[in-house]
């Protein structure tokens, strides 16, 4: 039977998503390992603390930090005049949070991404345009520099880039690129020489493009031997090069205005070869490498605004009087609150867990760090919109910080890969795994003389073993152990709907999103759940040492255990018990298309 265009489009996708996502070192890491219906507990536990030297040099850091911006940051003025005036820059600078986790031979901090992670939540709990401004520059701006850039291009450029003498930005997103990161239309193309590229284009939706003095761009360059095929590379590009032109160098918008978001085209820019940041033709290797950094700092940003929503919904709870009692009595209120706290202790213990795989030098963490991002955007859009509930019609005011906070997390959820589309990356490269045993077993059975059938027995008994075993949860606590035994249990039934939904849909389950999405909600929960008992464990395993009870934070952790084991049980259960195709009937009817299942007016 031919293939239809679609199939070779496919076949096309699933070879660039292989040769991107999974030609490099693979360790199975604590996502993949849920997905496989393993825990992979030293990924987890113990939980992630601060040594002593490190705890002193970040306490001495955020105090110089928080004396700032008490002095410099009006985040309602920044909101009015759309703008972070340049006193407060250089006091980040002289704090040295622009680039705080850069060498100390190059003007830096040298901390660590858990250190860095604390100084972001601080500046996330003030102001959002602030807080996207320093990510931008230092957590994919530099960070590029830092991870891909011979040691000629840091010494050249790092040094400035460090003390805030020049800012950086990282210029990715397109009309028609943005969470399709691979679709990449500005051009690359080598002069006659070989000694420079000559970039067209256009980039949109730049933070920091106006006021950048070196920006991360991606192009598209020829794939040298390969005639016709490119592959996208970065280029260090300074907005000096004759043809660099600046079209919106503030684009106005619903939140975070204080930050310049800028649209520009590049036209018939000279870029010298030595200006490619890292190998030729790998720019989205570098991309996605340094999201992963990114989006941990973004989750560490989510949760200093989300504390800061649940003070102000604390502060309003006690003080304002309805019907002779206070907000704070009223359960409809207090279920809020409880849920707020539970959510932040979470996305507390996500954040520390996550970015001290980066710090540990681990690989491959790209699924956590998408769970971390996805479940911290959420939270917070949550937090804000309980908060600004509690506080009731004075929110809605601008004259209250809840009104702008509104407004500036609305990005999150789209910022830095789409939620929608993060959703299925985390359970389509999750489900990979236990998919490639399944069709070595599968690919065995059709040719059982294969050479290589010995991998076949080695994945079915992977397969056998993870149907009949409970995975261990270790956690020291005696009363933790039902919460660990329930997330075991649920890790085992959730490698079996894995199993059944891959087995059922096979190949069409790389559509069926509303199947990935609760696949990888599971998953996330599960996630959660661990980064929560791991902390948890710790924080009473600390308390019995030093003989004091644990602190109202147990309670926090106890409802985020409750809530989230259930959500996991839904999630499972809604994937055999759903109304998919109803509703998928009914948006085919509204969107006038072709209705596959025949189901309209049923």
């Amino acid at each position: 039977m031919a293939k239809t265009e679609a199939d070779i489009q496919r076949e096309k996708e699933m070879q660039q998503a292989e040769e991107l996502l999974f030609a490099g070192h693979q360790e199975l890491g604590f996502a993949k390992g849920l997905f496989l219906g393993r825990f992979v507990a030293d990924w987890a536990m113990p939980y992630p603390t601060f040594g002593a030297s490190q705890q002193t040099e970040l306490d001495a850091a955020l105090a110089e930090v928080r004396q700032m911006l008490d002095q410099e940051l009006d985040p309602s003025q920044i909101d009015r005049e759309s703008n972070i005036p340049q006193d407060l820059i250089d006091g980040l600078a002289r704090a040295g949070v622009l680039g705080m986790t850069a060498p100390q031979e190059f003007g830096g901090r040298g901390f660590s991404q858990m250190q860095y992670c604390k100084v972001l939540e601080e500046i996330g709990s003030r102001d959002a345009s602030v807080s996207v401004f320093t990510n931008a520059h230092h957590s994919i701006g530099i960070r590029a520099l830092l991870l891909f850039g011979t040691r000629e291009q840091k010494t050249r450029w790092l040094p400035k880039l460090v003390s805030g003498e020049q800012l950086a930005a990282f210029a990715l997103t397109e009309e028609n690129a943005g969470s399709d990161a691979a679709n990449v239309q500005m051009t690359a193309t080598p002069t006659e020489d070989g000694s420079a590229y000559i970039l067209n284009g256009e980039k949109r939706y730049i933070t920091n493009a106006s006021i950048a003095q070196v920006l991360t761009v991606m192009a598209r360059t020829p794939v040298p031997g390969k005639e016709g095929k490119t592959a996208i590379t970065a280029f260090l590009v300074t907005p000096d090069m004759a043809g660099f032109e600046m079209i919106e160098p503030r684009m106005p918008k619903l939140g975070i205005r204080g930050t310049a978001t800028g649209r520009f085209a590049l036209r018939d820019v000279r870029v010298p070869k030595e200006n490619i940041l890292g190998p030729l033709g790998k720019g989205l290797r570098v991309a996605l490498t340094v999201l992963d950094f990114g989006r941990t700092t973004f989750g560490a940003c989510c949760m200093g605004a989300a504390k800061t929503c649940l003070r102000l919904a604390v502060e309003h709870a006690n003080t304002r009087r309805q019907f002779n009692k206070t907000l704070g009595d009223f359960d409809l209120v207090k279920k809020k609150i409880g849920r707020m706290a539970a959510d932040i202790y979470a996305m507390e213990a996500m954040t520390q867990v996550t970015a001290s795989l980066i710090d540990r030098g681990l690989e491959d963490y790209m699924i956590e760090t998408a769970m971390l991002k996805v479940f911290t955007t959420d939270r917070l859009w949550d937090a804000v919109n309980d908060a600004f509930q509690i506080n009731g019609g004075s929110a809605y005011f601008n004259d209250k910080p809840l009104e702008r906070m509104l407004r500036d997390a609305r990005i999150n959820q789209i910022g830095e890969g789409s939620n929608e589309v993060l959703t299925s990356f985390i359970a389509l490269v999750g489900m990979r795994g236990p998919g490639m045993e399944f069709k070595e077993i599968y690919d065995t059975m059709l040719k059982p003389w294969r050479q290589d059938r010995m991998k076949a027995w080695s994945a079915g008994k992977n397969r056998f073993n993870a149907a009949v075993k409970i995975p261990s949860v270790p956690v020291n606590s005696e009363s933790l152990r039902g919460y660990a035994s329930q997330l075991g249990r649920a890790i085992w039934r959730f490698n079996l709907m894995v199993n059944r939904a891959l087995i059922q849909y096979r190949e069409p389950i790389l559509d069926m999103q509303l199947v990935q999405e609760r696949i990888a909600g599971a998953a996330m929960e599960m996630f959660a759940s661990a980064c929560v008992l791991s902390r948890l464990d710790s924080e009473l395993q600390s308390g019995s040492r030093n003989g004091s009870g644990p602190g109202g934070n147990q309670r926090a952790a106890d409802l985020f255990l409750r809530q989230s084991l259930s959500r996991i049980r839904r999630f499972m259960s809604d994937l055999s018990g759903n109304h998919d195709k109803a509703l998928l009937a009914t948006a085919n009817s509204v969107l006038g298309k072709e209705d596959p299942a025949g189901l309209n007016g049923r």
